[in-house]
């Protein structure tokens, strides 16, 4: 009985769109964890090894770049969730 007055209140296109919100920040917030991440144990391993620094630094750039297309990628269908359901 409760689920189905909140149900009347909030209609489903509503909470599609604020989940569709919550998924891109999450989204967000997961990209930026994993960039800073990378960052960290790059410079780690700069430290230890300086000599192969040249290898690291490009392996680096190359995964923070996929992680920023997959951010990228999810907030794009998050947006499309968002605008399709209007």
């Amino acid at each position: 009985m409760l689920l189905s007055l909140f149900l009347q209140v909030v209609n489903s296109v509503g909470l599609a769109v604020m989940g569709a919100g919550i998924g891109a920040g999450l989204a967000i917030i997961g990209a930026g964890l994993g960039i800073g991440r990378i960052g960290g144990s790059a410079m780690d391993a700069i430290g230890r090894q300086p000599e192969a620094s040249g290898k690291i630094q490009t392996a680096m750039l190359i995964v923070a770049a996929l992680i920023e297309g997959a951010a990228l990628f999810a907030v794009v269908v998050c947006l499309l969730i968002a605008l399709n359901l209007k």
